[in-house]
């Protein structure tokens, strides 16, 4: 499930540099503007700040009577978004998720580490193991495999990863996590960038923020509307990106995420990506893209992952059954299939 592998060698902000910068899956208003303060109407600033974040892209727009304090409230959030995405960090060795995954047991866990490993673990358990964030040895072998040969490994080497493969293996009392298998694994980057820019909204609400939104490279989190009476407006992005966006809606506080095997992807042909079943170590072929509308963007995060694996019929009847989410699925023979209360613009 991580988002931050891809295709050979190439990093996520190389990838994001390739993709001319677009928001991944989901997109608003085109191009990320780096600095952008324009007056909205004879009440409101539109305030807009880009730059990198979480390795990818991070937008924050403030709508505000005061350019001085959406400014400031953007910053406090930038600042927060930093310092929560830190110890989940699994490229970095000192981090908590580093640290875990070198020595397979961690004490004193950061909360915010604590936070998104709880509701993980929760998703395991509501989707009957889709969503699993021990995926990280299946994901690596995919890596390392086609960096050296440049194809896929055999069935016997996934197989072997996917024996670590079981977030019910993870020993976690709140404080403290251990792995009951050595060699495995964790990756949060399928739940925690959405987790981050949770903590950033909140950072702006707390500052008096009434009409915001955040865009990290697709996971979009909306903080009432653009003023108290229009809604913010989503286009969902096409995964080739040609023709027209998939869909549009309108937002009034909530978030939406989107999953592809568009996003990062070991071969050409897309067949091997960074979403893996976890019983099979293969990534799933029957969807393109999955976008899950929800109250958070870490839920949506994590839901939009879940419903790539469990395919469109299973993923649409699961979101079905969850409580404020819909889901829109892009198959893989280009069918769109929404869930009943998908709300189009």
């Amino acid at each position: 499930m991580s988002k931050r592998e891809n295709h050979g060698a190439m990093d996520r902000r190389t990838f994001l540099k390739y993709s001319g910068m677009l928001g991944v899956g989901v997109a608003f208003g085109g191009l990320l503007p780096v600095s952008e303060c324009v007056a909205f109407d004879r009440s409101l600033y539109k305030v807009t700040r880009s730059r990198l974040a979480m390795g990818s892209f991070v937008t924050i727009t403030v709508m505000h009577s005061s350019q001085a304090k959406a400014d400031d409230a953007i910053g406090k959030a930038f600042e927060e978004m930093d310092r929560v995405s830190r110890p989940m960090d699994r490229y970095n060795s000192a981090s908590a998720v580093g640290t875990l995954n070198h020595d397979g047991q961690l004490v004193d866990i950061p909360r915010e580490v604590a936070d998104v490993v709880a509701r993980s673990l929760h998703f395991h358990k509501v989707s009957g193991g889709a969503f699993d964030v021990t995926v990280k040895p299946v994901i690596d072998l995919y890596k390392e495999h086609f960096a050296a040969y440049g194809t896929a490994p055999s069935d016997e080497k996934v197989a072997k990863m996917v024996d670590l493969v079981d977030a019910g293996l993870i020993q976690f009392d709140g404080k403290s996590i251990r792995f009951a298998k050595e060699g495995m694994g964790i990756t949060l980057d399928g739940i925690a960038v959405g987790y981050v820019v949770d903590c950033g909204a909140e950072v702006l609400r707390r500052m008096g923020v009434k009409h915001g939104l955040i865009n990290a490279s697709g996971d979009i989190r909306a903080i009432g509307g653009k003023d108290s009476t229009t809604p913010w407006r989503v286009a969902v992005q096409n995964p080739d990106k040609e023709g027209p966006y998939l869909d549009a809606i309108a937002m009034v506080d909530g978030a939406i995420a989107t999953s592809g095997n568009y996003e990062i992807y070991f071969d050409k042909e897309k067949l091997y990506h960074h979403i893996v079943n976890p019983d099979t170590g293969r990534s799933p072929r029957q969807c393109g893209s999955v976008t899950v509308l929800a109250e958070n963007s870490m839920d949506a995060d994590a839901l939009s992952t879940t419903v790539f694996v469990l395919e469109p019929d299973a993923g649409k009847q699961f979101i079905e059954n969850m409580p404020k989410t819909e889901c829109l699925i892009l198959t893989s023979a280009k069918e769109k299939i929404a869930s009943s209360g998908w709300p189009s613009a």
